[in-house]
């Protein structure tokens, strides 16, 4: 730990995150101590507590050289700072501290495995980022890098892979007691694989073996991986770059990717029989999962979207960036499902509850307004012989500002849309997701924070995610609709 740049951000995160008010900050989504934050990283448990460490660029709210922020819960909804663990202060990573993931040695300490990143002048004057995988040891506050790093290289990858794309290690101690890690890389022309290592000892590792190949179906290089079995399956996560959208699905370009299927630990080969995305709405990226200790597979994801940060926000922040809420994972029918974890019930205030409330045009309810509410509406026809043609429901609305969530039952079609959240740049303001409906009968529950909203649809079969930084004036929660529907409806606030 003994490091000059990493005493530094320490000091710096002290006297600038302490001047940022907590009524500045959402009330219950970690968000970058100071400065920038993007993927989460060594989601883990250890010493009886949750511990998120994030990409962080402290000194700007813009993306630079990568440090590790840290910050820890007991319950997965109040986060605690700790000091930053890594900054890029050896030669080996003097370019950045990449992602990575976090776990136990057997003598207690926990052992960091990131991916340090050096800048290399290429023969035709061009610079490309060199990307090896590194090892720091740890108490939970204070780590100290390995003496023997890089302990991957791409001399480590099979034949034909790249080291301009080695990144992103995600490790985890398998049934049989031995260490594994999954990381992506890519063919020289850019195409996505994921590779596995096996180690006894977490320090010293197999030559990786490959898992998957994309061969060119969903975008191209793949970021952040994580595998593991649930539900009698197994699951694969990835966020591909540039991908193209097919029907509904893959739509943000820079977006995540869900494989599920069965996996042969003799030959390690994953063979993949459904594909989904992780999100359908505007803001997510990044997922990384832990096995919690009573058996959840607990999702957080980086709720940000690469092609809608330049220029989001234009007031003076001196914060940006921010995680999704932790999301408990399972299959069912061959599909992933997600609901934020348990542990948000904890927070609920408030309770309002209305059924079959008739809605046919727009409306307000008393008890039903907010920034930080949880609720859980059911909507149907009121009229069973005349299915109603649209759904609207306006948050975070007041003046000219509102976002909406829009459903249509005849085309199956769900849309989230904030150009009117207070926005002010041509950025991406919409997204869409096909939610079929024989007669209308959806389920939604929607998690408000004040900088963001999550839905989950039919307990979780699909999720839309998306910031909005709204004047926190706009507190109005609206209905409406385009013929009759009854709605039951039941909202909490959240008060962390």
């Amino acid at each position: 730990m003994d490091s000059e740049k990493l005493r530094e951000v320490r000091e710096y995160e002290i006297q600038i995150g302490s001047r940022i008010p907590p009524e500045e900050r959402p009330a219950f989504h970690l968000s970058s101590r100071v400065g920038w934050m993007n993927d989460p990283n060594g989601f883990s448990f250890y010493k009886g507590q949750y511990h998120l460490f994030y990409q962080y660029f402290p000194y700007n709210t813009v993306w630079g050289p990568c440090h590790w922020g840290h910050a820890v819960s007991d319950d997965l909804i109040h986060w605690e700072y700790l000091p930053a663990a890594l900054a890029p202060d050896q030669d080996y990573d003097k370019d950045g501290c990449f992602s990575g993931s976090a776990v136990e040695l057997d003598d207690g300490r926990q052992m960091l495995i990131y991916t340090g990143v050096l800048k290399k002048e290429m023969e035709d004057g061009s610079t490309r980022d060199i990307q090896q995988q590194c090892l720091a040891f740890g108490d939970g506050v204070n780590y100290e890098k390995y003496g023997k790093n890089p302990i991957m290289t791409v001399d480590d990858l099979p034949d034909g892979c790249s080291p301009y794309d080695f990144r992103d290690p995600k490790i985890w101690i398998d049934e049989d007691g031995t260490y594994r890690v999954v990381a992506c890389c890519a063919t020289v022309g850019r195409d996505a694989k994921i590779v596995m290592f096996r180690s006894s000892d977490g320090i010293n590792w197999s030559k990786g073996k490959l898992l998957i190949q994309n061969f060119d179906r969903f975008g191209k290089v793949w970021e952040c991986p994580d595998f593991f079995r649930l539900d009698e399956k197994w699951v694969l996560l990835t966020s591909p770059m540039d991908m193209l959208p097919e029907g509904f699905e893959y739509h943000n370009g820079n977006g995540t990717l869900c494989l599920i299927g069965e996996y042969n630990d003799e030959d390690g080969i994953f063979t993949p029989q459904h594909d989904q995305a992780i999100d359908y709405g505007i803001d997510f990226y990044a997922t990384q999962t832990i096995l919690a200790p009573d058996g959840r597979r607990i999702m957080i994801a980086w709720m940000q979207n690469w092609d809608t940060t330049p220029g989001y926000r234009l007031d003076p922040t001196t914060w940006f960036g921010q995680m999704t809420i932790p999301r408990e994972l399972s299959v069912k029918n061959g599909r992933l499902y997600q609901r934020p974890v348990r542990e948000l019930e904890q927070i609920r205030r408030n309770k309002v509850s209305y059924e079959n409330v008739y809605v046919n045009g727009e409306m307000e309810l008393d008890g039903i307004r907010g920034r930080c509410v949880d609720m859980e509406i059911e909507l149907r026809s009121a009229d069973e012989n005349q299915p109603y043609e649209m759904f609207v429901m306006k948050f975070a609305a007041g003046g000219r500002y509102y976002t909406m969530l829009s459903y249509h039952p005849g085309d199956g079609i769900m849309k989230i849309d904030r150009k009117f959240s207070g926005s002010r740049r041509a950025i991406i303001h919409q997204r869409r997701a096909e939610i079929p409906s024989k007669d209308g009968a959806v389920k939604i529950r929607m998690i408000l924070d004040r900088y963001s909203a999550e839905a989950f649809i039919n307990d979780g079969a699909q999720t839309i995610t998306a910031n909005l930084y709204t004047d926190m004036g706009a507190q109005r929660i609206t209905f409406s609709a385009k013929g009759a529907v009854s709605m039951n409806i039941v909202k909490y606030d959240l008060v962390p």
